[in-house]
């Protein structure tokens, strides 16, 4: 028999074997096979299966000293003696995986809501970075624990028209520096955005939801408005440190009166009585919309929420094209999503009460109302209004990163 039979022979049969054989029996009937060729039988065994020379000698031990091998089994049920291997790293050094979390949250890349995320650092610099913070840990074991956290190493994919800006990493990393600031001097960080428009009716909501076999829920055919009825607009706020938010649902228009009213009853009702030593107050929000960077109105009245409140409220936009990227994004907008999966939004009640309803294993926690007051849109914002703003801006990209004072 030729040596590619012989290959073809074992493959076939470990093949056929493998599913029903645990990792004692893989090695054991390796080098029984092994020992029932002639010579170079150990090495068509290992090419033939894909084990290592060193498992199939291990096994061959086994089988012919069984009372002298150092990888004795008591227990029939076992594949290897008690005691055998290390402990994870994450067992002996629980800080690692947090320390490891905080080097690569400023450079993730990809959707931030699906659980694939990359890092554009490498696992050397990553381990370089880990060690002179006192962790004992190789790049292969920071690899491993990248992707047990939900990275991957992927290429780069064609989603994107244009150039991004040059500055967008850096204004990344100036956001994380921020928020990290703020939070050890137990100042509020909030993370604002609008969640899509919803038409309020029987009409079909993505996703599915257990109802009794065969009797799915009725929705419209079309999605056409019902007037009668008409939208909402919910517009959220996420405590990055507590992990609790806010969604004002309203029934008029999305702008920078309806947005900045938002933060004044979430501050009104959960900031105030949790934050009573707070002076300032840190908003990270996308840079378009109601709270966008160009938006006049957005910061005239973000001036008279300072002046209400007494707080230096500071704001920091992400840069064009990286809205998903804000924390309200993939900490809370989504798991709303998933609680009113598959379920018709027939009313502003049920709108209010999902939203509400909202709770995950982390301990988000969300409060809703209805906001039921007319905010117009084409308000227009002198230069003299504008000019009144007291506004500080920041030397890196003050476009992006301002500080609004309080008058008086």
């Amino acid at each position: 028999m030729d040596t590619l039979t012989i290959v073809v022979s074992v493959r076939q049969k470990f093949d056929l074997l493998r599913p029903i054989m645990t990792e004692r029996m893989r090695r054991q009937w390796a080098a029984s096979e092994a020992l029932a060729l002639p010579r170079g039988g150990m090495t068509l065994v290992a090419q033939a299966t894909g084990l290592s020379r060193t498992t199939i000698w291990a096994g061959v031990r086994e089988l012919q000293n069984p009372s002298a091998s150092p990888r004795r089994v008591n227990d029939p049920r076992r594949s290897r003696r008690e005691g055998g291997g290390r402990h994870l790293v994450e067992v002996n050094d629980p800080r690692l995986p947090e320390d490891l979390e905080r080097l690569v949250d400023p450079a993730t890349r990809g959707d931030p809501i699906s659980p694939l995320r990359w890092t554009c650092k490498s696992t050397r610099k990553l381990a370089d970075e880990l060690q002179r913070r006192g962790h004992n840990v190789s790049h292969q074991t920071v690899a491993l624990l990248l992707q047990a956290s939900g990275y991957s190493l992927q290429s780069n994919r064609k989603t994107r028209e244009g150039g991004s800006h040059p500055d967008r990493n850096a204004q990344f990393e100036f956001i994380n520096a921020r928020v990290l600031s703020f939070q050890k001097r137990k100042q509020p960080v909030i993370s604002v955005d609008t969640k899509k428009k919803e038409q309020i009716g029987d009409f079909k909501n993505n996703g599915q939801e257990w109802q009794p076999e065969g009797q799915p829920e009725e929705v419209r055919a079309k999605d056409f408005l019902d007037k009668r009825l008409g939208k909402v607009v919910p517009y959220g706020l996420y405590d990055q440190t507590r992990n609790k938010g806010w969604v004002s649902v309203g029934i008029d228009h999305d702008t920078a009166e309806f947005a900045t009213e938002t933060i004044r009853r979430w501050w009104k009702e959960m900031g105030r009585p949790t934050y009573r030593a707070a002076k300032e107050l840190l908003i990270t929000a996308d840079g378009g919309g109601s709270n966008g960077t160009r938006n006049r109105l957005w910061k005239v009245c973000l001036q008279h929420l300072a002046d209400e409140t007494g707080l230096q409220i500071g704001v920091c936009h992400f840069p064009p094209g990286t809205s998903k990227w804000n924390k309200i994004e993939h900490r809370m907008f989504c798991h709303i999503t998933q609680n009113w999966r598959g379920r018709p939004l027939t009313s502003r009640a049920v709108v209010v009460n999902l939203i509400g309803n909202t709770r995950t294993s982390t301990g988000l926690e969300i409060h809703s109302e209805l906001d039921e007051n007319e905010y117009p849109t084409g308000m227009k914002v002198t230069d003299e209004e504008l000019g009144g703003v007291r506004m500080k801006k920041n030397r890196f990209h003050g476009e992006w990163n301002y500080t609004i004072l309080p008058r008086g």
